[in-house]
């Protein structure tokens, strides 16, 4: 990976990470089946690991439970909000639920009233990926329109081509889905925001996942930019200190179109599961190894590829596949909203982090008295916590116009910001997959930072 030129960090590094719920007992209790040799590999073995279904936990919406007063303050410049995520390029599969997931936030706030007595502007751009230019020129074109925030990017690679010039323009950046560690010590004049966690918290949670599910020995096929191999290095942590052995990792670069070496050199290596951590590569990624032989309940992915396939494979491909997706299950209730935004909508994935961006930024200028993305960022960690519990704009805004100090929890889950920026505690929902080769909600798992 190439790292890009970081200036001092404005904190210290991350503390210890801490799993706040515990795998049950009699989930993922079994272990692979040896090889007639004594030793167990990927064509030969499966993973033990039954995923109970789940109702889902997290924080469901409440709706304005009355009128919303007026703000005592009226902007003179109302409050514009960009958003830099994928319509293109191999994140393209992420933007619909994100970009659904603002406009539903956008919605309800104008439906409130707006912001400091205006409505929200909201102006959506394309990110592509790090193949292309087009986030560099999107962002120009943003904050060519006077935006105070920027939601996105969805790619920690494309937000670390545009970061220094969200930032050095004072506007507020905020992403729904980066989870490159990098961030959290980016020299960023405090701009840059999250409702997507670190990659130390999904790389935990997937790598003790694996251990859990019995698997002694993991390959790994990783995307060599900064969310491939930054979440591959927390992922073997997790497992190695589970007592498991990575024994094969191959990297490919963005762009890549053949996977055959790689696929075989994991192969070759025997390992009872393989990790998938790349993009939608997966669609070329996965028909070579279960031609070869290797079981789907081998095959663990990450947010980077749980999409649906079922229009890609054939019947059953996955059936028994499992990933992690950072944030709670989708509720029902947040679903049909999403899906009158899209009726199209079929992916949920950042959705919940998207809608809390929109709704965290818009508190925020409430609570600052200003659009301006410096005074935005200067109350961002203050709306996230130490108040009243909310979870919606109409019923914090409400709070905040009478004078109280709020705490926004959302459909991400309980939203707490570091001094960094980052979430401080998060949800990673476990998903598996069904014989249509569309995943379905196993269980979730409730992590600190």
């Amino acid at each position: 990976m190439t790292s890009l030129h970081q200036a001092a960090p404005r904190i210290a590094k991350l503390t210890a990470l801490s799993i706040g719920v515990a795998f049950l007992a009699t989930a993922c209790g079994g272990s692979s089946t040896p090889s007639s040799t004594g030793s167990s590999s990927a064509a030969a073995a499966g993973i033990a690991c039954p995923a109970p279904s789940a109702t889902g936990g997290g924080t469901s919406a409440a709706g304005n439970t009355g009128s919303v007063p007026p703000s005592a303050t009226t902007t003179a410049t109302p409050l514009k909000i960009g958003s830099l995520l994928p319509t293109t390029g191999s994140l393209a599969f992420l933007g619909p639920p994100e970009i659904a997931g603002v406009n539903l936030g956008i919605k309800e706030i104008n439906d409130a009233g707006g912001v400091l007595g205006k409505p929200v502007e909201v102006i959506h751009r394309d990110s592509g990926d790090t193949k292309t230019d087009i986030a560099t020129q999107s962002t120009t074109a943003l904050l060519g329109q006077g935006v105070g925030a920027i939601i996105g990017a969805a790619s920690s690679g494309v937000s670390k081509t545009v970061i220094n010039q969200i930032t050095g323009a004072g506007v507020v950046q905020f992403s729904p889905a980066n989870t490159s560690p990098d961030f959290t010590t980016w020299d960023d004049k405090g701009l840059y925001w999250r409702t997507a966690p670190s990659d130390v918290l999904q790389g935990k949670v997937l790598g003790n996942y694996m251990a859990t599910c019995g698997a002694q020995t993991v390959g790994m096929i990783v995307l060599n930019d900064a969310y491939g191999t930054g979440l591959a290095k927390n992922v073997q942590a997790a497992f190695e200190a589970a007592g498991g052995k990575v024994v094969a990792q191959e990297l490919f670069n963005e762009g890549d179109s053949q996977f055959s070496s790689q696929v075989d050199k994991v192969l070759a290596a025997k390992p009872d599961a393989i990790a998938l951590i790349t993009f939608d590569q997966a669609k070329s990624i996965v028909p070579l190894m279960t031609g070869k032989g290797v079981k789907p309940t081998q095959i663990f992915m990450v947010d980077g590829n749980m999409s649906d396939y079922s229009k890609d494979f054939q019947a059953g491909t996955l059936k028994g596949a499992q990933g992690t997706i950072p944030g709670t299950f989708a509720k029902e209730d947040f679903k049909k909203k999403l899906l009158a935004i899209d009726p199209a909508l079929k992916d949920y994935s950042y959705a919940g982090e998207s809608y809390d961006a929109a709704n965290l930024i818009a508190l925020a200028a409430e609570a600052a008295k200003s659009t301006k993305g410096t005074d935005i960022a200067g109350q961002l960690k203050a709306v996230s916590e130490g108040g009243e519990k909310c979870n919606t704009f109409p019923s914090c805004v409400t709070l905040l116009r009478n004078g109280k100090d709020i705490d926004y929890d959302g459909q991400s889950g309980p939203v707490a910001f570091s001094d960094a920026g980052d979430p401080t505690e998060a949800y990673i929902g476990i998903y598996e997959y069904q014989d249509d080769n569309t995943y379905k909600p196993a269980k979730e798992e409730f992590g600190k930072l």
